[in-house]
């Protein structure tokens, strides 16, 4: 019985990992497209190169960015990856910002939250009142909390992730530089 059990367990493990390894290219490939159109979706019109991924070191956790150019080189953006906890647990959130720090669009890349509730954090209805936010006129906080941010209702986890999200976006732009063009000059 012990042979038998043991035989199953090798071939199963086998299987599983020429499962993994047919699928492991075809899903990386899935999420870096994802990820370059999220980037696009982000970043402001004009940018038309999208420079390779970099980090930058805030309080103690690293982040992922990408720098966009015009066609004349000018850096034109700035997108950046943020995961605040939510009801549900972490929401990868990519927010592009715009050369002088106003937060052009935010895309969620991925989310567990509530069906129905939290869940509704992915619709336009909710991510459009982020469009063109200029976080050095308006709060990110829920209006509740005394912010300029509308929750969504019956989801004030949330929303407050969210704009705790977008609020650590801003601080981790300007640790960047807040013009990133000083960054060219590696």
């Amino acid at each position: 019985m012990t042979v038998c059990l043991l035989a199953i367990c090798l071939v199963c493990s086998g299987l599983l990992a020429a499962v993994y390894a047919l699928t492991a290219e075809p899903i990386a490939a899935a999420a870096a497209a994802k990820n370059e159109a999220a980037i696009k979706e982000v970043l402001p019109e004009t940018a038309v190169k999208i420079e390779e991924e970099r980090t930058v070191e805030f309080e103690g956790a690293s982040y992922a960015y990408n720098l966009a150019y015009d066609e004349l080189g000018n850096v034109v953006g700035c997108a950046i990856n943020v995961a605040p906890v939510g009801f549900g647990g972490p929401i990868a959130i990519k927010v592009g910002f715009d050369i002088n720090g106003v937060i052009w669009n935010t895309k969620v890349l991925s989310q567990a939250e509530t069906p129905g509730l939290g869940a509704k954090c992915v619709e336009s209805s909710f991510a459009d009142q982020f469009r063109q936010f200029n976080p050095s006129q308006k709060k990110l906080a829920v209006k509740k909390d005394g912010g300029d941010v509308d929750a969504i209702t019956a989801s004030t986890i949330t929303s407050r992730a969210y704009a705790d999200g977008l609020a650590l976006a801003v601080k981790v732009f300007d640790a960047i530089g807040k013009t990133p063009m000083l960054l060219m000059e590696e």
